[in-house]
């Protein structure tokens, strides 16, 4: 058995090592940056505000067309090696800003290092679902990188600290709650040291970044299997963009994946809250976040081996319910039940795993049913191949659109981040409604943050787990019932692009 289709240690390591300095860069762009630039430079906390939500809107809307790129150029490896460079640049640019700089630069900066990362993260994403040849190897290809980025998540927030001139690990790690290795927002509040501290840590931040972005970026550039050489994409941009939309196999899965990702990060939005009031025990959120991603790490091999034995959709079910069982406990808890709240974070970050694992593995199941070698023919219209010829992408039928991997992805990650968006949007205002404010110790204010941090999650969870239960033959096959009127993503001929109006 070959090294993709195995998955050996020596490959699944090689293409997990990226996930660690992206998982880095995410985290300080939302806990740091905002301190830095209010306390540091002296911008108005509003006026930062401000700017990160421009920059997170520029970032959501740009992930598809990133995508539809990736695939109308479909070199994995030359999208990742040209964003790394401007990724590196970008963040140190945020961390060690020059003297004078203000608002312009921040935004300038914020747009330039995501659209980086949109870059380098779609394409490494679309790389792992398209080396690995069995549905097992792509499960144990996202662990891996899920594995790497949840070390780069602890390390982005435990570095700061250790390298400033005051603050501790704990209130470090506490700043970095809702910063998930799939990316998201975290709140300012919690984050260590006096302020020419902070800068000086970010300052040390920004020097460690660069080389470990280099030699883990050149780890999996040069030592990971290479993704299969793929047909360019030649549709045009809408019709590509919709496809993917319209396979039912891919929304159904993204359905689901939102309705779960929103149960997932409107803990995220209040834990801090729900800690310090609920638990009156404020002082023990970062160990309890610690907790909560150790368990997600050591968490990733049972569910890998778990979707081996019982499959990944069934899986994954197991892993929600989990959720839903443990996270109905938390709206139950009050001050002081700290050993509780402690497993608690073990069993959810353990129920974590599955989220960050099967999902994207199932999606890169389905990318691979319309995957076979193809030719080009000199019109254009990629044709079957007898052998020899570059991966394709051929549809299942005349009326079945073929899922590309940039596109499925593009849409992916701006889910991913207007669930967080959403989250906050939903939770925050709820609680306000409710009658809490932070600090609140009335305890019909406190109930409600224990009810919405803890019961509308399991609710959200409970309605993900029916849409998967229900859609689980189209999901676990990812062949059946996928009819669509879309065109196929198989390269139109010039007549066809004439009628679309693509050029």
């Amino acid at each position: 058995m070959n090294a993709v289709a195995g998955a050996g240690r020596g490959a699944l390591a090689a293409y997990g090592a990226l996930g660690l300095p992206l998982a880095f860069a995410a985290l300080p762009i939302y806990v740091h940056v905002p301190r830095l630039y209010a306390e540091g430079l002296g911008l108005s906390l509003a006026l930062v505000g401000a700017v990160l939500l421009a920059a997170r809107i520029v970032d959501a809307v740009t992930d598809p067309l990133i995508g539809w790129a990736n695939d109308r150029l479909p070199r994995r490896r030359l999208w990742i090696a040209l964003s790394l460079p401007a990724l590196g640049a970008g963040m140190f640019g945020l961390l060690v800003p020059p003297a004078g700089a203000g608002a312009v630069w921040l935004f300038a900066l914020l747009v330039a290092v995501s659209l980086a990362y949109s870059v380098a993260s779609i394409a490494y994403n679309a790389w792992g679902a398209e080396v690995a040849s069995t549905p097992a190897a792509r499960t144990r290809f996202v662990a891996s990188r899920e594995a790497f980025a949840l070390a780069g998540v602890v390390l982005a927030a435990v570095l700061p600290g250790l390298l400033g001139d005051g603050g501790g690990v704990a209130e470090t790690v506490v700043g970095g709650v809702g910063e998930a290795p799939t990316g998201g927002d975290a709140g300012v509040a919690g984050t260590a040291g006096n302020s020419d501290g902070g800068a000086a840590g970010l300052a040390r931040l920004a020097w460690i970044f660069l080389p470990l972005l280099a030699a883990f970026g050149l780890w999996t550039l040069l030592r990971a299997p290479a993704p299969p050489r793929l047909a360019a994409l030649r549709a045009p941009m809408w019709l590509g963009l919709r496809a993917a939309l319209a396979d039912r196999g891919f929304s159904r899965l993204l359905a689901v994946f939102a309705a779960n990702g929103i149960a997932a990060a409107i803990p995220s939005a209040t834990v801090l809250f729900y800690v310090a009031d609920v638990l009156d025990a404020e002082a023990f959120a970062g160990a309890f976040l610690a907790l909560y991603f150790v368990a997600a790490a050591a968490g990733l091999p049972l569910w890998t081996r778990l979707s081996q034995r019982i499959g990944k959709l069934r899986a994954w079910l197991v892993g929600m319910a989990l959720a839903v069982v443990v996270f109905a406990w938390a709206g139950l808890l009050g001050s002081g039940d700290l050993v509780a709240y402690a497993f608690i974070c073990v069993l959810s970050g353990v129920a974590l795993g599955a989220d960050l694992t099967l999902p994207p593995s199932l999606l890169a199941d389905l990318l691979a049913r319309g995957r076979e070698p193809v030719c080009p023919r000199h019109d254009g219209v990629a044709a079957p191949a007898g052998g020899g010829c570059d991966a394709g992408r051929r549809s299942a039928g005349p009326d079945l659109p073929v899922l590309e991997a940039g596109a499925c992805f593009g849409w992916w990650s701006f889910v991913t981040k207007a669930n967080l968006a959403l989250a906050a949007g939903l939770a925050l205002p709820l609680l306000a409604l409710l009658g809490y404010t932070p600090g609140a110790h009335e305890a019909a204010a406190v109930g409600a943050l224990a009810a919405v941090y803890g019961f509308v999650p399991v609710a959200l969870k409970l309605v993900a787990i029916a849409l998967l239960w229900r859609w689980r033959q189209v999901l676990d096959t990812g062949t059946e019932d996928l009819r669509s009127t879309v065109p196929s993503r198989v390269a139109p001929t010039r007549a066809d692009m004439h009628r679309s109006g693509g050029g």
